[in-house]
């Protein structure tokens, strides 16, 4: 290696140290007080909201003042969430900036005209757009609300006072005050999202403030010092809310309310565009963030990209529906051990005397009947629990959260936040707590389904005879229902399917014994009756809410490896002690990334392996399929004929799999296609966000590493060539998972030997290298990187194979998988009748 080699390796482990110590801080984990509690306030004093703004909204549905509260929370409180959004700027190096997506100015090249094609996003109704800067904001230009609208009743700052802390109140020497606000912030003319006064924005910040140029000028907005006036807030509607299926805008840039569902999910969301507020620029797609978050499709995010578990894992912002089915399931099968931390979940028992919600907890034996939420099926603490962690998730009590993980970079042994400590030293969180009961109550009244036959137009797309639909209905008992029914015949007692049996380290073995008796003619015989009954559909669930093994499912597993909810991990309180004793399920068969080949993989124990059972309803307006929105051609327009071509060709490359996409450079090799960069990229770090310890060297760094330092002092990770895949980096295991000493010193010799290696090689590049030849390098490290790799399966549209001849082409998988058997293979008209039957749901 030549001297300035070996200088660059001895440079490169200070270089991450230094990187990784932004997230160092001198509070410690369950002493830290959040924003309110530092003001003096108490939960008592944030009162749930009781106007029914939003009546026209999920149907026109009737609801009672404790269900009209449980909506708004759902739809407009943030829970002090804008101090973590607006630090989410730092932790991206300035590449994600709410207060610029919700603004119109020219230079960006998106405002209110464009927001739902470019973001998916709603516009919120009864805002204009911005024709120039407000004065009142600071010179921002933001949407104005129109003057034809009534007020919106969630900024009376009388009835519902903001937090006064910082500078909130006070005068900022420019004969101006900043003010308090409410504490549901002011509408932003995005649903979803409110805006807040930054409490930090005091008189020196006033004075430094150029609006202007915090559009326009890199080195004004990438000052790690600049303190913007607001801070923008987030709902957990931003993710859930969308367009009614069922009663679509004509213009879906200009909704009305009526138009509008709570519980659709954003389907329509682009998530890579909105994190990377330059994504509609060349210099914004050469960010790899961009290109790690362009792997979301339309409709899905990453959940553990904050507080990372080093997977890249994009999942659905999916629909919730019929919560009366569900939590009916939930009573039959989703019998769940509470234990520790986790026994500090709320349960309806605590806000109610009487009624059947009280039956789904035993405070005598810590036994919780839960429905799971998430894709994994990790959340198992009860439904109150499964709400209130979305709000810590999306920056609820930052300021304990944060010191538990390094957030979007890792490079941190993440430590669970306790449910405890928010409880003691956050009162945000007590509000929450407080209030998520009604949100459960709405949903139980309004999260109807969207049936097709009540869609404009929809009937024409029901035209099957009632022979096909006979038919349709056998197929689906045959091959469907055991999974994606909530009605079905019980099982024999000779099954022992026990929960005291099967719950924990049993389970693997009960579900092939009932995965064994659906395959019989007696199971199939007594599921066509209950297909057949006419009130199949009606509170029908069309999910067991089961976790199914990947090893039978054959889908994409970096859903199921997902490592947040394992024991000690961030989510620690929220998972039960049955979800953390889970076995293994087994070997799984995944493809060589570089050569097609088949490669082993053996799931590792303790929750992970598993996908909850997704629900059916509405399936007609739900598609793209699978977890990750892979199989289906994304369109923009939510009106039920965009629908219901998304639908056919989704369900098409369902049960055809060989129509499916395949992958740009191996073709029909990996059953599927890779997510791979779309253009040269790196990572990007501008100056103003480069670590304190770092900045006195940014003229010497550039000389000592000019791979790395640019001349104009960004650190710059890369190049990173065209056609890599995504998960090749994204996935790479960089710390130790294991407690074992030896097994800690072994992994930072292999990922730290494995980063040198890396980076010497691209560095040693020829400054012109084709993206031909760069990736020759990545090749030359497949053994290792893959090794390294949390997640080693790259190919993203692949299984769920029931039903066609796919499933049983088996000469290539594990004995694991191969213990499900095999499956009968519907030929296309039975396929063609089981899509006639699936637009009824």
């Amino acid at each position: 290696m030549t001297q300035g080699g070996w200088r660059a390796a001895r440079l490169l482990p200070l270089l991450a140290c230094m990187i990784f110590a932004v997230g160092s801080r001198a509070q410690q984990p369950g002493e830290v007080l959040d924003e309110a509690k530092l003001a003096g306030r108490d939960a008592a004093s944030f009162t749930q909201a009781s106007e029914d703004y939003f009546h026209d909204m999920d149907g026109g549905v009737a609801l009672t003042q404790e269900e009209i509260r449980g909506r708004n929370m759902w739809l407009v409180w943030s829970g002090g969430n804008d101090r973590f959004w607006n630090q989410m700027t730092d932790y991206t190096f300035g590449a994600f900036d709410l207060l610029k997506i919700i603004s119109s100015h020219p230079s960006l090249g998106y405002s209110r005209t464009n927001r739902w094609d470019y973001f998916g996003l709603v516009n919120e109704p009864c805002f204009e757009k911005s024709t120039g800067p407000d004065k009142a904001r600071r010179g921002l230009w933001l949407d104005v609300r129109s003057k034809n609208c009534p007020a919106d009743p969630f900024e009376n700052e009388g009835k519902y006072p903001g937090v006064a802390v910082g500078s909130r109140g006070k005068p900022l020497g420019d004969g101006t005050t900043q003010p308090i606000g409410s504490f549901y912030g002011w509408g932003t003319g995005i649903a979803g999202l409110r805006l807040f006064p930054n409490p930090d924005f005091d008189a020196k910040a006033a004075k430094a403030w150029d609006a202007d140029r915090y559009y326009t000028d890199p080195s004004y907005y990438n000052r790690k010092d600049l303190v913007r006036p607001y801070r923008v807030g987030m709902s957990c509607g931003f993710c859930h809310l969308g367009p009614s299926p069922v009663n679509p805008p004509a213009d879906p840039a200009n909704p009305k309310f009526a138009n509008l569902s709570s519980s659709v999910g954003a389907q329509y969301m682009w998530v890579d565009r909105l994190f990377i507020f330059n994504s509609n620029k060349p210099e914004g797609r050469r960010n790899y963030m961009y290109q790690l978050a362009h792997t979301y499709r339309p409709g899905t995010m990453d959940t553990s990209l904050v507080s990372t578990d080093s997977i890249n894992n994009p999942r659905t912002m999916n629909a919730v529906y019929e919560f009366v089915g569900r939590m009916g399931m939930a009573k039959r099968i989703g019998q769940e051990k509470l234990g520790g931390g986790e026994l500090d979940n709320k349960q309806f028992n605590d806000y109610l005397t009487s009624g059947p919600l009280l039956e789904f907890f035993s405070k005598a034996d810590g036994t919780v009947h839960t429905p799971h939420v998430l894709k994994d099926g990790a959340d198992s603490v009860g439904l109150l629990g499964a709400l209130n962690r979305v709000y810590l998730n999306i920056g609820l009590f930052s300021e304990e959260w944060l010191l538990h993980f390094n957030p979007v970079i890792g490079g941190k042994t993440i430590t669970p936040i306790k449910i405890a400590s928010a409880q003691k030293n956050s009162v945000y969180w007590q509000a929450t707590e407080a209030g998520t009961p009604d949100t459960a109550l709405f949903f139980l009244k309004a999260a109807q389904p969207d049936r097709l036959k009540d869609a404009p137009g929809g009937s024409k797309y029901l035209n099957a005879d009632s022979a096909t639909l006979d038919r349709g209905k056998v197929v689906f008992a045959d091959t469907c229902a055991r999974c994606h029914s909530s009605k079905g015949p019980p099982p024999p007692q000779a099954l022992d399917l026990r929960p005291e049996k099967c719950a924990g380290p049993g389970y693997v073995d009960c579900f092939k014994r009932y995965w064994g008796w659906t395959q019989t003619d007696e199971f199939k015989a007594q599921m066509r009756k209950v297909v057949q009954a006419p009130d199949f559909l009606q509170g029908n669930y069309l999910s067991s809410d089961a976790r199914i093994p990947v090893t039978l499912l054959r889908t994409n597993i970096c859903s199921p490896l997902a490592t947040n909810a394992l024991a000690g991990n961030i989510w620690d309180n929220f998972s039960s002690d049955t979800y953390k004793s889970l076995p293994s399920v087994g070997t799984v068969t995944l493809s060589d990334p570089f050569t097609g080949a088949p490669r082993s993989y053996v799931m590792p124990a303790g929750g992970r392996g598993y996908t909850r059972v997704p629900s059916l309803i509405s399936l007609w307006s739900t598609a793209p399929f699978l977890l990750n929105n892979t199989v289906g051609k994304f369109d923009g327009n939510p009106s039920v004929e965009s629908r219901m071509k998304v639908f056919d060709d989704a369900i098409t490359q369902m049960l055809w799999p060989e129509k499916r996409e395949q992958d740009a450079v191996l073709g029909d090799k990996v059953g599927g296609t890779i997510d791979r960069t779309t253009e040269r990229s790196a990572i990007i770090i501008a100056p103003g966000f480069l670590p304190e310890p770092l900045q006195p060297l940014q003229g010497a760094l550039h000389r000592w590493l000019p791979w790395l330092v640019g001349r104009g002092d960004d650190v710059t990770l890369g190049p990173i060539p065209q056609g890599v895949p995504i998960g090749l980096l994204a996935n790479l295991k960089l710390r130790a998972e294991s407690d074992d000493l030896g097994d800690k010193a072994q992994q930072v010799r292999d990922a730290g030997d494995l980063l040198l290696k890396l980076k010497l090689a691209l560095a040693s590049a020829p400054a012109n290298a084709t993206d031909a030849e760069l990736r020759q390098h990545f090749a030359s490290l497949r053994e290792p990187m893959l090794k390294l790799s949390k997640c080693p399966d790259l190919v993203v549209n692949r299984g769920h194979y029931f039903g066609t001849a796919q499933f049983n082409r088996q000469e290539d998988l594990s004995a694991d998988e191969k213990a499900f058997g095999r499956e009968p293979e519907l030929s296309d008209d039975d396929k063609r009748a089981l899509i006639a039957f699936l637009k009824t749901f």
